[in-house]
């Protein structure tokens, strides 16, 4: 079988210091322990991404979406759980368990991240171009002239005029900054891209602006997509695969058209419906 550019096994985050009853699969309200107040933000999470799919993850807010992606961009750290990365080692090695300079290597030069949040992702008083250059810089670039024709490369692949960049991103529109930062993020060819709820906010003409980008960002790079999004209807639209999650945990997963369509678990009848 194909070896998936990315196999998460078993990840679970959580915050405090847990109790028996916890631990021994106790009932929890919501991903909260009802007794010592730990948080289970992910729970035994099990992902697998292949090389060139789009994987949708849909969820309410607080189902460990967000942590997910974090977690995987080395944003902060697991409680427990095994990650491999065919471009890392072969694939053989846990990716969670390799040093601070391990873990920034495969930020530069495997992953990329694009944040709902621009502030997280730009350097708001840097120009654009700078901020791809700091990229570029962080993966070892040193040639003045590549870096300028490939932040010139990425500026157009986005779809932004080579006249604003060297504007900050703090100038621009909330698409625009979304745009800039996916940029950043391909700015070295990365095997895998984590777009976080990145058309949140964005008027509708800008999303499908948005959408049609990352669309052509698959077909033209070749590149996986892991996205995060709690509107269905961009995930029709782009993900091949669909993971549901509910407190902490993937209660449903599949086709995306099989999860839309025949969704199997009450949470996810109940989220489909409510967009009918």
């Amino acid at each position: 079988m194909e070896k998936p550019v990315l196999d998460i096994q078993n990840l679970t985050v959580r915050y405090g210091k847990t109790c028996d009853y916890c631990r021994n699969g106790g009932t929890l309200v919501k991903n909260t322990c009802p007794h010592c107040k730990t948080v289970w933000a992910c729970s035994d999470v099990n992902v697998t991404l292949y090389e060139g799919e789009i994987l949708g993850i849909v969820g309410e807010s607080g189902s460990g979406k967000s942590t997910l992606m974090k977690s995987l961009y080395f944003d902060f750290g697991i409680t427990e759980g095994e990650g491999y990365l065919r471009d890392f080692e072969n694939g053989e090695v846990n990716i969670f368990e390799q040093s601070l300079q391990k873990k920034k290597y495969m930020k530069n030069h495997i992953m990329g991240m694009v944040y709902q949040n621009p502030l997280l992702g730009l350097r708001m008083d840097y120009s654009s171009a700078g901020n791809i250059a700091e990229k570029l810089i962080a993966a070892g670039q040193r040639n003045f002239e590549g870096m300028n024709r490939r932040v010139e490369e990425l500026l157009d692949a986005v779809e932004i005029l080579q006249s604003r960049k060297k504007e900050p991103p703090k100038n621009f529109s909330g698409g625009m900054q979304q745009r800039v930062q996916i940029s950043k993020a391909l700015a070295n060819n990365p095997a895998i891209l984590l777009l976080d709820e990145v058309t949140t906010g964005l008027d509708l003409s800008v999303q499908a602006k948005v959408l049609e980008l990352i669309r052509r960002i698959r077909q033209e790079f070749h590149i996986s997509i892991m996205l995060v999004s709690h509107d269905l209807a961009v995930i029709r639209m782009l993900a091949d695969r669909t993971i549901v999650m509910l407190d902490g945990k993937i209660i449903e997963q599949g086709l995306t058209d099989q999860i839309l369509d025949d969704p199997q678990q009450p949470y996810t009848q109940q989220l489909v419906h409510s967009l009918l």
